[in-house]
């Protein structure tokens, strides 16, 4: 398991429970094991106490961890007969966004997402989660391909931000953008997004201007991140817990400002200590989202998507 900065006291109570552990296993001491489970209980004790309130900056922290579930997992857990579809038949593939034809619950669907990969070699591959002008154009292309056969869209969203190097820019990165959340209005079928990880800026919401928006309990959903924020606004990127509080980036705000739908319980320690039930109740929520659109005409699901976008804006956090 990876600790992040706060959770540093739990590493050493769960590591010296691991050491008895040993020990015990070793022969070393009778009564070791009891020894052992009162830490652990003591851990799960604290490990509830730090997950409790998390505040904005430690939600980022768990939004980015590494071991958190990525689109991938989500794919192979949840989704049947996965085709994965390639290329945006103009310039190449993007291994930042994954795509293509499956089954969700015995019915054909079109899947989209951000991968970040799990270790550094996935890691490069996949540009850390952060997409080409070429990913988002073969995402307007699938949307464009369910939209033909009526099929639903699902979109798993995961990445700090489009890719930002010179050679993006030069292939049109802001237009692919803009065409793919002018795309994602303009179909006839139900979009469902999830926010599994971190939204960041138009990147995220590319994806995710759907009819009904779901994040998980700690993902953050945002304009830019926390370093970018601080580094604009006070000339200091370490300022960023400062920023991270003023963006109202988490699940909790962004319901309340009917920005999101709903928001996904975490397993308590975050969705990295329980990537099965984590995943399941995304599943879960996919479910419940589409069913609101059974039946309903296309028209009707363009004009809910649309309307939902032109409310954004008419609440205020006190």
């Amino acid at each position: 398991m990876t600790y992040l900065e706060f959770e540093k006291p739990l590493a050493d109570l769960e590591g010296k429970a691991e050491e008895l552990r040993v020990l015990a296993r070793k022969g070393e001491g009778v009564d070791l094991e009891k020894e052992a489970a009162a830490l652990d209980k003591k851990a799960e004790e604290m490990l509830r106490d730090l997950y409790k309130q998390l505040d904005p900056w430690r939600k980022t922290q768990v939004a980015r961890h590494p071991e958190r579930p990525h689109c991938r997992d989500y794919i192979a857990q949840l989704f049947e007969e996965y085709t994965p579809l390639a290329g945006d038949r103009a310039f190449g593939e993007d291994h930042a966004v994954m795509g293509g034809l499956a089954r969700f619950r015995d019915a054909p669907c079109v899947v989209i997402g951000h991968e970040k990969g799990n270790d550094t070699k996935s890691r490069l591959t996949h540009n850390f989660g952060m997409a080409r002008p070429e990913g988002y154009r073969k995402a307007i292309r699938l949307m464009d391909l369910a939209d033909r056969f009526r099929l639903p869209v699902i979109s798993l969203v995961d990445t700090p931000g489009a890719y930002p190097g010179k050679g993006a820019e030069e292939r049109g990165q802001s237009e692919a953008i803009a065409r793919s959340t002018e795309k994602c209005l303009q179909i006839g079928v139900p979009l469902v997004s999830v926010v599994i990880g971190e939204g960041g800026s138009g990147g995220a919401v590319a994806f995710a201007t759907a009819n009904r928006i779901a994040m998980l309990e700690h993902s953050i959903y945002s304009v830019i991140s926390p370093e970018g924020c601080a580094s604009i606004l006070w000339k200091d990127a370490e300022k960023m817990r400062e920023a991270a509080h003023a963006l109202k980036l988490t699940a909790q705000d962004l319901k309340k400002l009917d920005v999101i739908d709903r928001i996904i319980p975490e397993p308590v320690g975050g969705a990295q200590r329980a990537p099965s039930e984590a995943i399941t109740a995304v599943g879960n929520a996919i479910a419940e989202m589409l069913a609101e659109f059974e039946g309903k005409k296309p028209a009707e699901i363009i004009k809910d998507r649309r309307q939902k976008f032109l409310n954004m804006g008419s609440k205020a956090l006190a």
